[in-house]
Protein backbone atom coordinates (compact mmCIF):
# COMPACT_ATOMS: atom_id res chain seq x y z
CA UNK A 1 0.00 0.00 0.00
CA UNK A 2 1.42 3.41 -0.92
CA UNK A 3 -0.30 5.89 1.73
CA UNK A 4 0.05 9.90 -0.08
CA UNK A 5 3.49 11.77 0.31
CA UNK A 6 4.79 12.49 3.50
CA UNK A 7 7.21 14.89 4.11
CA UNK A 8 10.48 13.31 3.80
CA UNK A 9 9.28 12.00 0.35
CA UNK A 10 8.43 16.31 -0.68
CA UNK A 11 11.67 17.36 0.60
CA UNK A 12 13.34 14.94 -1.60
CA UNK A 13 11.83 15.99 -4.41
CA UNK A 14 12.16 19.38 -3.32
CA UNK A 15 15.85 19.75 -2.96
CA UNK A 16 16.40 19.08 -7.00
CA UNK A 17 14.70 22.46 -7.40
CA UNK A 18 18.26 23.76 -7.40
CA UNK A 19 20.09 23.21 -10.70
CA UNK A 20 23.27 22.25 -9.43
CA UNK A 21 22.37 19.80 -7.31
CA UNK A 22 19.63 18.42 -10.06
CA UNK A 23 22.68 18.05 -12.43
CA UNK A 24 24.91 16.61 -9.62
CA UNK A 25 22.00 13.44 -9.34
CA UNK A 26 22.06 13.34 -13.39
CA UNK A 27 25.44 12.94 -13.34
CA UNK A 28 25.16 9.96 -10.57
CA UNK A 29 22.47 8.28 -12.16
CA UNK A 30 24.46 7.92 -15.65
CA UNK A 31 27.57 6.96 -13.84
CA UNK A 32 28.49 3.36 -14.04
CA UNK A 33 30.15 3.80 -10.94
CA UNK A 34 30.22 5.09 -7.40
CA UNK A 35 31.67 9.09 -7.85
CA UNK A 36 34.29 10.36 -5.46
CA UNK A 37 33.24 14.43 -4.40
CA UNK A 38 36.09 15.62 -6.66
CA UNK A 39 34.81 13.56 -9.81
CA UNK A 40 31.19 15.24 -9.22
CA UNK A 41 32.73 18.81 -8.91
CA UNK A 42 35.15 18.18 -12.08
CA UNK A 43 31.98 16.22 -14.01
CA UNK A 44 29.73 19.37 -12.89
CA UNK A 45 32.10 22.06 -12.77
CA UNK A 46 32.35 23.35 -9.32
CA UNK A 47 34.70 23.06 -6.18
CA UNK A 48 35.43 19.62 -5.03
CA UNK A 49 33.68 21.41 -1.15
CA UNK A 50 30.91 22.40 -3.13
CA UNK A 51 30.29 19.21 -4.45
CA UNK A 52 30.62 18.06 -0.76
CA UNK A 53 27.84 20.43 0.48
CA UNK A 54 25.02 19.21 -2.19
CA UNK A 55 25.71 15.68 -1.90
CA UNK A 56 25.68 15.63 1.33
CA UNK A 57 22.39 16.85 1.16
CA UNK A 58 21.05 14.52 -1.34
CA UNK A 59 22.22 11.83 0.90
CA UNK A 60 19.91 13.05 4.07
CA UNK A 61 16.72 13.16 2.15
CA UNK A 62 17.60 9.65 0.51
CA UNK A 63 18.07 10.33 -2.94
CA UNK A 64 21.80 9.22 -2.58
CA UNK A 65 23.64 6.93 -0.72
CA UNK A 66 27.20 6.59 0.24
CA UNK A 67 29.38 3.45 -1.27
CA UNK A 68 29.94 0.95 1.44
CA UNK A 69 33.38 -0.26 0.06
CA UNK A 70 33.93 -4.14 0.41
CA UNK A 71 37.85 -3.96 -0.35
CA UNK A 72 40.18 -2.58 2.61
CA UNK A 73 39.85 1.34 2.70
CA UNK A 74 43.42 1.89 1.82
CA UNK A 75 47.04 -0.05 0.45
CA UNK A 76 49.52 -0.04 2.69
CA UNK A 77 51.40 2.83 2.58
CA UNK A 78 48.71 4.74 2.10
CA UNK A 79 47.86 7.88 4.19
CA UNK A 80 44.92 9.38 5.49
CA UNK A 81 41.01 8.10 4.91
CA UNK A 82 39.75 7.04 1.54
CA UNK A 83 37.67 9.38 0.09
CA UNK A 84 33.50 8.86 -0.22
CA UNK A 85 31.82 8.01 -2.67
CA UNK A 86 28.20 8.13 -3.92
CA UNK A 87 26.05 6.42 -5.74
CA UNK A 88 22.16 6.81 -6.43
CA UNK A 89 20.14 5.43 -3.61
CA UNK A 90 18.05 2.42 -3.88
CA UNK A 91 14.64 2.44 -4.63
CA UNK A 92 14.51 6.31 -5.14
CA UNK A 93 11.49 8.28 -4.13
CA UNK A 94 8.21 7.99 -5.96
CA UNK A 95 5.59 11.34 -5.39
CA UNK A 96 2.08 11.52 -6.78
CA UNK A 97 -0.94 14.37 -6.35
CA UNK A 98 -3.42 12.55 -6.07
CA UNK A 99 -1.94 9.35 -4.61
CA UNK A 100 -1.94 6.56 -7.34
CA UNK A 101 -1.64 2.64 -6.65
CA UNK A 102 0.30 1.42 -9.83
CA UNK A 103 2.59 -1.39 -7.71
CA UNK A 104 -0.94 -2.91 -6.54
CA UNK A 105 -1.82 -3.06 -10.38
CA UNK A 106 1.33 -4.50 -11.33
CA UNK A 107 0.74 -6.93 -8.14
CA UNK A 108 -2.07 -8.23 -9.65
CA UNK A 109 -1.25 -8.54 -13.15
CA UNK A 110 1.84 -10.54 -12.37
CA UNK A 111 0.11 -12.71 -10.31
CA UNK A 112 -3.02 -13.39 -12.23
CA UNK A 113 -0.41 -14.86 -14.91
CA UNK A 114 1.21 -17.06 -12.48
CA UNK A 115 -1.76 -18.45 -11.04
CA UNK A 116 -4.04 -18.50 -13.66
CA UNK A 117 -6.25 -21.98 -13.61
CA UNK A 118 -6.68 -23.85 -16.63
CA UNK A 119 -9.92 -22.47 -18.56
CA UNK A 120 -9.82 -19.55 -16.80
CA UNK A 121 -10.51 -16.02 -19.25
CA UNK A 122 -7.33 -13.37 -18.22
CA UNK A 123 -9.90 -10.58 -16.79
CA UNK A 124 -11.57 -13.33 -14.29
CA UNK A 125 -7.76 -14.52 -13.16
CA UNK A 126 -7.17 -10.70 -12.34
CA UNK A 127 -10.20 -10.06 -10.61
CA UNK A 128 -9.94 -13.21 -7.98
CA UNK A 129 -6.10 -12.19 -7.79
CA UNK A 130 -7.51 -9.00 -6.78
CA UNK A 131 -10.10 -9.89 -4.78
CA UNK A 132 -8.04 -12.24 -2.60
CA UNK A 133 -5.73 -9.35 -2.28
CA UNK A 134 -8.01 -7.35 -1.03
CA UNK A 135 -9.33 -9.65 1.47
CA UNK A 136 -6.16 -10.24 2.87
CA UNK A 137 -5.92 -6.46 3.28
CA UNK A 138 -9.21 -6.26 5.01
CA UNK A 139 -8.65 -9.02 7.31
CA UNK A 140 -5.29 -7.09 8.39
CA UNK A 141 -7.75 -4.44 9.55
CA UNK A 142 -10.71 -5.78 10.72
CA UNK A 143 -11.92 -3.82 13.97
CA UNK A 144 -13.20 -5.95 16.90
CA UNK A 145 -17.00 -6.71 16.52
CA UNK A 146 -17.29 -5.80 13.13
CA UNK A 147 -19.73 -7.90 12.96
CA UNK A 148 -22.11 -5.94 14.67
CA UNK A 149 -21.23 -2.31 13.07
CA UNK A 150 -24.02 -0.34 11.38
CA UNK A 151 -23.35 1.21 8.10
CA UNK A 152 -22.81 4.32 9.47
CA UNK A 153 -20.11 3.34 11.95
CA UNK A 154 -18.72 1.20 9.32
CA UNK A 155 -18.38 3.78 6.66
CA UNK A 156 -16.98 6.05 9.10
CA UNK A 157 -14.40 3.38 9.75
CA UNK A 158 -13.77 2.49 6.20
CA UNK A 159 -12.69 6.19 5.58
CA UNK A 160 -10.32 6.26 8.02
CA UNK A 161 -8.97 2.92 6.35
CA UNK A 162 -9.24 4.42 3.06
CA UNK A 163 -7.29 7.75 4.11
CA UNK A 164 -4.55 5.14 5.52
CA UNK A 165 -4.06 3.25 2.54
CA UNK A 166 -3.58 6.60 0.82
CA UNK A 167 -6.79 6.50 -1.01
CA UNK A 168 -8.34 9.71 -1.43
CA UNK A 169 -12.29 9.08 -0.28
CA UNK A 170 -14.51 11.44 -0.57
CA UNK A 171 -18.22 11.32 1.03
CA UNK A 172 -21.39 13.58 -0.09
CA UNK A 173 -23.95 14.12 2.86
CA UNK A 174 -25.46 10.50 3.61
CA UNK A 175 -23.96 9.52 -0.15
CA UNK A 176 -21.89 6.69 -0.71
CA UNK A 177 -18.04 6.41 0.22
CA UNK A 178 -16.54 7.51 -3.44
CA UNK A 179 -12.94 7.74 -4.68
CA UNK A 180 -11.93 11.58 -6.07
CA UNK A 181 -9.72 10.10 -8.99
CA UNK A 182 -9.00 6.31 -9.86
CA UNK A 183 -6.11 5.25 -8.24
CA UNK A 184 -4.88 2.96 -10.85
CA UNK A 185 -4.48 5.99 -13.73
CA UNK A 186 -3.56 6.56 -16.35
CA UNK A 187 -4.02 2.77 -17.00
CA UNK A 188 -7.47 2.94 -16.31
CA UNK A 189 -7.94 5.13 -19.44
CA UNK A 190 -6.07 2.12 -21.93
CA UNK A 191 -8.69 -0.27 -20.40
CA UNK A 192 -11.25 1.17 -18.03
CA UNK A 193 -13.50 -2.09 -18.50
CA UNK A 194 -10.41 -4.53 -16.96
CA UNK A 195 -8.85 -1.90 -14.43
CA UNK A 196 -12.65 -1.01 -13.04
CA UNK A 197 -13.17 -4.74 -12.53
CA UNK A 198 -10.21 -5.44 -10.76
CA UNK A 199 -10.44 -2.48 -8.53
CA UNK A 200 -14.09 -3.46 -7.89
CA UNK A 201 -13.00 -7.16 -7.05
CA UNK A 202 -9.95 -5.42 -4.71
CA UNK A 203 -12.40 -3.06 -2.27
CA UNK A 204 -15.19 -5.75 -2.14
CA UNK A 205 -12.26 -8.04 -0.84
CA UNK A 206 -11.35 -5.63 1.75
CA UNK A 207 -15.22 -5.29 2.81
CA UNK A 208 -15.28 -8.98 2.88
CA UNK A 209 -11.99 -8.76 4.94
CA UNK A 210 -13.15 -6.73 7.47
CA UNK A 211 -16.70 -8.97 7.86
CA UNK A 212 -18.77 -5.57 7.63
CA UNK A 213 -22.11 -6.85 6.10
CA UNK A 214 -23.37 -3.93 6.20
CA UNK A 215 -21.27 -2.41 3.33
CA UNK A 216 -20.89 -2.87 -0.06
CA UNK A 217 -18.56 -2.73 -3.11
CA UNK A 218 -20.36 -1.46 -6.07
CA UNK A 219 -19.69 -0.83 -9.85
CA UNK A 220 -20.87 2.06 -11.04
CA UNK A 221 -19.79 2.76 -14.13
CA UNK A 222 -19.44 6.90 -15.25
CA UNK A 223 -19.50 7.84 -12.27
CA UNK A 224 -16.60 10.36 -12.43
CA UNK A 225 -13.28 9.90 -11.19
CA UNK A 226 -13.60 6.40 -10.34
CA UNK A 227 -16.36 3.48 -10.72
CA UNK A 228 -16.16 2.10 -7.53
CA UNK A 229 -18.58 2.93 -4.55
CA UNK A 230 -19.41 1.74 -1.13
CA UNK A 231 -22.51 2.47 -0.04
CA UNK A 232 -25.00 0.32 3.06
CA UNK A 233 -25.84 -2.53 2.06
CA UNK A 234 -29.77 -2.03 1.33
CA UNK A 235 -30.48 -5.35 2.75
CA UNK A 236 -28.17 -5.06 6.35
CA UNK A 237 -29.96 -1.71 6.77
CA UNK A 238 -33.40 -3.31 5.86
CA UNK A 239 -32.70 -5.84 8.79
CA UNK A 240 -31.74 -3.40 11.33
CA UNK A 241 -34.88 -1.53 10.68
CA UNK A 242 -37.04 -4.08 11.32
CA UNK A 243 -34.89 -5.30 13.78
CA UNK A 244 -35.76 -1.83 15.78
CA UNK A 245 -38.86 -1.87 14.88
CA UNK A 246 -39.41 -5.37 16.51
CA UNK A 247 -38.02 -4.41 19.49
CA UNK A 248 -40.20 -1.28 20.23
CA UNK A 249 -42.81 -2.95 19.44
CA UNK A 250 -42.03 -5.68 22.26
CA UNK A 251 -40.73 -3.33 24.85
CA UNK A 252 -44.25 -0.86 24.48
CA UNK A 253 -46.89 -3.73 25.88
CA UNK A 254 -43.87 -3.67 28.55
CA UNK A 255 -43.88 -0.57 29.54
CA UNK A 256 -47.60 -0.30 29.60
CA UNK A 257 -47.85 -2.93 32.07
CA UNK A 258 -45.55 -1.26 34.29
CA UNK A 259 -47.83 1.64 34.86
Amino acid sequence: MTAEPDAAEIAAVASLDDPVRRAIFRRLRRSPAPMSRREVGTEVGISRKLAGFHLDKLVRVGLVALERPSAPLRRPGQVGRRPKRYLPADPGVSVSFPPRRSELLAKVLLRSMAERRPGEEPESAAARVSRDLGLVEGQREKPARSAGMGPERAMAFLRGLLLRLGYDPMQPTDGPLQFRSCPFHPMSTTDSAVVCRIHHAYMAGVVEGLAVPSIEASLIPGTGGCCVELRPDPVAVFRKISATARTDHVEEPTRRGEI
